[in-house]
C-alpha cells in the first residue's frame, strides 16, 4: 500500500523498531566518566603486553653477558670456560621465541577463563600471572639463573595471551556501537605506547646498563598494579551479565553506570534480542564453531585478518631498520628505531579517529596497499644501497611509511574486528581461536625469519610484498563493513547473504517506515 507525502505523520512514528530507537539512543550518549575509567584500566593490559614486546631487545647483549657469567660461575673452578656460542645463541632464541609460546597456550583458554570468571574478573586474575612473571624476570641476576628469565618470559607471555583476547573481548562489548571501533583501536595505541615506553627505557642513559637491566624487566608489573587498584570502580560487561549469566538487574545497572542514563530499556532490549537468538542455538565450542556452516565465513575472516597482521612484514622492518639506519649514515640508529616507534603510535592516534569515520574495511584495505608499496620501495633501495649510498635515505622514508600504514589498519583493525563478527555465544571461542592463530603465526615469523631473510636478503620484501596484495584481494572480496552495526545485525548478515560487499549502514529515518516496501 503506498501513502501520498500529505498523509499524516504521527499515527506512522509509533511503528518506528525499538532497534533503530537504540541506535539513536547510542548516537546521542556521550563518553561518559564510568566508561573512560572502565577502558582506560582494561588497556592498561594491552600496554603491557607493547611493553614485554619492546622490552627485551635493548639490554640483549647486557643480558647475553650476564647469561655468560653465569654459566662460568656454575663451574665453580679457577678458570671457567665461557659459554659456547650455540649454546648462548639458544639460550637467547628460547628466552625471545618462549614469550610466543606463552601467548599460544594462553589465548587458546580465553574463551573458557572468560565465560567462567566474566570478562573483568579474568583480567583481574591474569595480573596473578604478570607479578609472576615480572618477579622471575627483575630477580633473575639476583638469583644467578637464566632458567628464572625464561620461565618468567613464559609467564609474562601467558599474561599477554589472555590480555589480546580478553581486552578487545572487554572493550567492544561495553562500547556503544557509534564508538566501537575507535575505542576498539585504543587496544592497538596501548600496545605501540607499551613498545615505545620500552624502547626509551631500554637506552644506556636510563636502564638499559648491566646493573640497571633487571628493573627494566621487573618494571613490567607496574601498569597490573595500577590496573587492580582501578578495576574495583569499574562495571562488569553488561553482555556478560545479561546474556552469559542471565543476571538482568546487574545488567541494568552496569548498562546506567556505562551509559550515564536512568533509561536504558532500548539496550537492554538489543540484548535481549541477541539473548533470544542465542537461546535458539546450543552454546558454542571450539570445536563446533569449525563444524558449524554459519561461522564457517566469519571465522576464516577472522583468522585471515590476524594472519594479515603477522605476515606483513612489520618485524622484518624492525629487523632490518638498525642496519638500515646505521648505512644511512647515522651514528645512533637507536634513536632513529625509536623514532620507528613514535610514528608507530602517532599513527595509530590517527587510526583511532579515522576508524569511525571512513570504516574497518577502507582503512584495512588502505593499510595493506600503502605497506605493498612501502615494502617495494625498501626492496629497491637494500638492493642499490651498496652503488648509491644516499638511496639509504628512501629506505628510511619507506621504513616510517611502513609502519605508519601498518598502524592505519592492519595493526589495529584484527584484534577488534573479531568480536564484531560474531555474537554473544560463539564470541569467546572466536576470539580463542583467533588469538591462537596471531600467536602462533607470530611464533612461526619469530623462530624462522632470520633464516629466510639470510636466504632471500632483499627480495624478503618482495615476498611480504605479495602477500600484502593477496590479503588485500581477500580483504576486498570477503571482508564486511562493521561501522555502526549492532553485532546480531552483523552476526544477521552472515546468514542472510553470501555476498558481504560493501554492506555499509545507510542512514536510517523514521520516514523509512512509510516506504511502500515495508508496508507491501
Amino acid at each position: 500500500m503506498r501513502h501520498s507525502a500529505a498523509a499524516p505523520l504521527a499515527p506512522r512514528l509509533r511503528m518506528v523498531p525499538w532497534k533503530r530507537r537504540e541506535g539513536d539512543e547510542d548516537a546521542g550518549s556521550g563518553i561518559t566518566s564510568t566508561l573512560i575509567l572502565s577502558v582506560f584500566t582494561a588497556v592498561l593490559g594491552s600496554l603491557q603486553f607493547g611493553y614485554n614486546i619492546g622490552v627485551i631487545n635493548a639490554p640483549q647483549k647486557i643480558i647475553e653477558q650476564n647469561y655468560n657469567a653465569t654459566w662460568m660461575e656454575r663451574q665453580g673452578v679457577e678458570h671457567p670456560t665461557p659459554i659456547d656460542p650455540k649454546t648462548l645463541k639458544m639460550l637467547w632464541s628460547l628466552s625471545v621465541a618462549i614469550f610466543s609460546i606463552g601467548g599460544m597456550v594462553s589465548s587458546f583458554m580465553v574463551g573458557i577463563v572468560s565465560e567462567w570468571l566474566g570478562r573483568k574478573r579474568a583480567m583481574i586474575v591474569n595480573n596473578g600471572l604478570a607479578f609472576l612473571g615480572g618477579g622471575f624476570m627483575g630477580l633473575a641476576q639476583l638469583g644467578k639463573s637464566y632458567e628464572m628469565m625464561i620461565i618468567g618470559r613464559f609467564l609474562i607471555g601467558a599474561f599477554s595471551g589472555f590480555a589480546s583476547g580478553l581486552v578487545p573481548m572487554y572493550v567492544g562489548e561495553i562500547a556503544p556501537t557509534n564508538l566501537r571501533g575507535a575505542l576498539g583501536t585504543l587496544n592497538q595505541l596501548a600496545i605501540v605506547i607499551g613498545i615505545l615506553v620500552a624502547q626509551v627505557f631500554g637506552l644506556e642513559s636510563l636502564l638499559g646498563t648491566p646493573t640497571l637491566w633487571p628493573l627494566l624487566m621487573g618494571l613490567s608489573v607496574v601498569p597490573s598494579a595500577l590496573q587492580l587498584l582501578l578495576f574495583p570502580f569499574c562495571p562488569e560487561s553488561p553482555r556478560y551479565l545479561y546474556i552469559i549469566r542471565n543476571k538482568e538487574s546487574k545488567a541494568k545497572e552496569s548498562l546506567k553506570r556505562l551509559t550515564g542514563r536512568m533509561d536504558v530499556t532500548a539496550s537492554l532490549n538489543e540484548m535481549k534480542e541477541e539473548k533470544r537468538r542465542m537461546d535458539l542455538e546450543r552454546k558454542v565450542s571450539i570445536l563446533e564453531l569449525f563444524r558449524s556452516r554459519l561461522y564457517r565465513q566469519p571465522l576464516l575472516i577472522a583468522v585471515v585478518l590476524q594472519l594479515s597482521q603477522q605476515l606483513s612484514g612489520i618485524n622484518a622492518v624492525f629487523y632490518y631498520s638498525t642496519d638500515i639506519f646505521t648505512k644511512a649514515g647515522l651514528e645512533q640508529p637507536i634513536y632513529a628505531t625509536i623514532g620507528a616507534g613514535a610514528v608507530n603510535t602517532v599513527f595509530t592516534v590517527i587510526s583511532v579517529f579515522m576508524v569511525e569515520w571512513a570504516g574497518r574495511r577502507t582503512l584495512h584495505l588502505l593499510g595493506l596497499f600503502g605497506m605493498s608499496i612501502c615494502a617495494i620501495l625498501m626492496m629497491i633501495s637494500l638492493l642499490l644501497l651498496e652503488r648509491v649510498p644516499t638511496i639509504g635515505y628512501l629506505s628510511m622514508v619507506a621504513i616510517f611509511g611502513f609502519v605508519a600504514f601498518f598502524e592505519i589498519g592492519p595493526g589495529p583493525i584484527p584484534w577488534f574486528i573479531v568480536s564484531e563478527l560474531f555474537s554473544q555465544g560463539p564470541r569467546p571461542a572466536a576470539v580463542a581461536v583467533a588469538g591462537f592463530a596471531n600467536w602462533t603465526c607470530n611464533f612461526i615469523i619469530g623462530m624462522s625469519f632470520p633464516s629466510i631473510a639470510d636466504a632471500c636478503g632483499p627480495y624478503v620484501f618482495l615476498l611480504f610484498a605479495l602477500l600484502l596484495w593477496a590479503f588485500a584481494i581477500f580483504t576486498y572480496l570477503k571482508v564486511p563493513e562493521t561501522r555502526g552495526r549492532t553485532f546480531d545485525d552483523i552476526a544477521a548478515t552472515f546468514r542472510r547473504t553470501p555476498s558481504l560487499l560493501d554492506r555499509e549502514v545507510k542512514p536510517y529515518t523514521e520516514l523509512d517506515e512509510l516506504s511502500p516496501d515495508n508496508h507491501e
